[in-house]
């Protein structure tokens, strides 16, 4: 999983009531139309600038000062009154105000939304003035989240109809310039107790300034494709303020960049399409800004139209000759025997675009019924059905390997008893050493036999009764013989990110509550490593799999040490990801190699097949790493 994140999120449907639409100024040929209630604008030329009809604010209660040039309303808990603005949203349970009478300061926003809880008689257009109650909630279950300033319990007077709607403020060039690097760096805790407001620097500031508000991004281009949530992430202006852009238009997260100029599009209000990455939008993306499941987010108004931008998939890999060893990793998400269509799709990748590996780890695969039943932990029909679509297709035949997991102990959907687990070819020499096969509770013990380190079970588990594995999916190490010398892998997959706080939460920097385990679970594979290293320092190791965490995080780190080298980072840095979330291209797949190993290298490669594509095309949520080595 990736950074601050949980696979599975509720989310409720709102239905929009009445959509925002555009008027033009004065002397324009098109004047502002008033739509009845329920009805979708239909507007397709660019946005103007208008001037708003409605009275002048007086100079009492106004949406900038109930905002604050901070995250908490000064008026938090307490009564507004008369506060005046025109309606530009309206949802099912309230409506967005706008003032039409802004103040000259860029960090308190004009946007403020009026919680009525049920279907508000307002209409987009209406000059309003409310008195209520102003409270900071705090949406999406309150984990983590930050608040968002709103009116409850309002007294509604509406002043007038029909009038044109603010101009929205443009989220790049020839607008509001947004932060590029820095999501908060003056906050130590909770952001409701930060003192510095820092909108032109931080990029949780400058969303917090246009909260409510209506923006607009201009040369919009897909950098998170529709996920199952069916939301969008972009940037704008064609990625020209991108610090790092991938080869095929996503951007990549770095150490020091978690890229705040994402832009997350929400379908709360209109359905929006499903784009992979490098489609553009054909015209400006307008809405209004909110906030919910750990993100700023644009309520997105009008249904936009994309445009592909080409995206395709990795090219094939020729077979590997018969001096070189090929080894793949790949997260397999929740395959069982009874998904046959899904496992017709990993045949084909497997033949097609892999030039069928020596040596394929896979994590997530689940026993025969999946979650369909409680009585299966063996995975032994799963593996099978790979392999006889493999052969199917005209590709070679594998074995398989695996330790079946304690029922509902290692995580993962209920009942689905998910496990590591490994085929490998069965014509090209290549064989699994002979010994005892692992169980789940038994650890899997190193020894010296004069002739190099031997496991005492072929597969086993790595101290799968450590605490670093309580909960979690346990680490299995295979011995392989190919041409007379042996190949170790070890393979993990470690506990998710799931727990970790969202990147634009109310604590700065986020916690990485996960954290401590994963480090911990590095800790247990490093020193098994470096045990067996000592038996025999020239041991070929390959350590792989879904460790979900980051080529530069504390736990590679660890993992890696002075023992192993991070095959990953032979890429170039615009080539380093395997997984996009929230926009956010990374690596949480990695491939660790012994120097004896590392160092036969000829190709390391991604295969990218699934994260870039919209969750409707994709097989899995992760890509395959495959690394080529010279054998001899």
């Amino acid at each position: 999983m990736s950074i601050l994140n949980a696979k599975f999120k509720s989310k409720f449907l709102i239905t929009v009531i009445s959509l925002i639409f555009l008027g033009l100024s004065a002397g324009c040929k098109n004047q502002t139309p008033n739509f009845p209630e329920g009805t979708v604008s239909t507007l397709t030329e660019s946005p103007v600038r208008v001037t708003s009809t409605s009275p002048a604010q007086p100079d009492g209660d106004t949406i900038s000062k109930i905002q604050g040039a901070a995250h908490i309303s000064p008026y938090r808990n307490q009564f507004a009154e008369e506060v005046q603005g025109t309606v530009t949203v309206v949802r099912s349970n309230g409506f967005y105000i706008q003032s039409a009478q802004p103040d000259d300061d860029p960090a308190t926003s004009e946007g403020l939304f009026i919680f009525t809880e049920f279907v508000p008689s307002v209409r987009v257009g209406d000059s309003v003035s409310l008195s209520g109650r102003i409270v900071d909630f705090i949406p999406g279950g309150g984990y983590g989240n930050l608040s968002i300033t709103e009116m409850e319990d309002p007294e509604i007077t509406v002043l007038s109809s029909g009038n044109p709607l603010p101009i929205p403020i443009i989220l790049g060039e020839g607008g509001r310039t947004l932060p590029s690097e820095i999501i908060d760096d003056d906050t130590n805790g909770f952001v409701s107790d930060k003192v510095l407001f820092d909108p032109e620097n931080d990029g949780l500031d400058f969303y917090e300034s246009l909260e409510g508000m209506l923006v607009q991004v201009n040369d919009a281009v897909v950098v998170g494709p529709t996920n199952q949530h069916k939301e969008i992430v972009v940037i704008g202006d064609e990625g020209r303020l991108a610090s790092l852009l991938t080869p095929r238009g996503g951007i990549v997260l770095q150490a020091h960049d978690f890229n705040p100029e994402r832009i997350v599009l929400d379908d709360l209000l209109v359905e929006l399409p499903f784009v992979n990455v490098g489609d553009f939008a054909s015209e400006p993306i307008v809405g209004v800004m909110d906030y919910d499941y750990g993100n700023y987010r644009i309520l997105v108004t009008q249904r936009p139209d994309f445009e592909k931008g080409g995206l395709a998939r990795s090219e094939s890999l020729e077979p590997a000759d018969q001096d070189q060893l090929r080894v793949a990793t790949y997260n397999v998400e929740n395959l069982s025997a009874l998904q046959k269509q899904r496992i017709n799709i990993l045949a084909g990748q497997i033949v097609d675009d892999m030039g069928s590996p020596d040596i394929i780890a896979l994590q997530e695969v689940q026993d025969n019924d999946g979650n369909e039943g409680q009585r299966e932990i063996s995975a032994d029909q799963t593996y099978q059905g790979i392999i006889d679509a493999i052969v199917k297709m005209g590709g070679p035949r594998y074995g398989f390997t695996d330790v079946d997991p304690i029922p509902e102990v290692d995580g993962g959907i209920p009942f689905g008893n998910i496990r590591v687990g490994f085929l490998y070819r069965l014509d090209r020499g290549l064989t699994l050493v002979a010994a005892p096969r692992g169980d789940a509770k038994t650890a899997v013990q190193l020894f010296d036999d004069g002739k190099g380190p031997k496991l005492s079970h072929n597969p086993g588990r790595i101290d799968p009764t450590h605490p670093a594995f309580y909960g979690s999916r346990k680490s299995a190490v295979a011995a392989f013989d190919y041409q007379g010398q042996i190949i170790f892998v070890v393979n993990n997959h470690f506990v998710s990110k799931g727990e970790d706080r969202p990147l634009f939460g109310e604590f700065q920097p986020p916690l990485l509550d996960s954290e401590y385990q994963r480090m911990n679970q590095a800790q247990v594979i490093h020193d098994f490593v470096a045990d067996l290293l000592e038996i025999d320092p020239n041991s070929r190791v390959i350590v792989l799999g879904d460790l979900n965490d980051f080529q530069f995080s504390a736990p590679i780190n660890l993992l890696e040490g002075e023992i192993l080298k991070n095959l990953v980072e032979t890429l170039p840095l615009e080539e380093q990801y395997c997984y996009n979330f929230e926009g956010n291209s990374q690596m949480l797949d990695q491939m660790l190699a012994s120097e004896s190993l590392s160092k036969r290298l000829i190709s390391m490669d991604i295969f990218h097949l699934n994260s870039e594509f919209n969750f409707d095309q994709q097989f899995s949520d992760h890509d395959i790493l495959i690394a080529t080595f010279d054998w001899n």
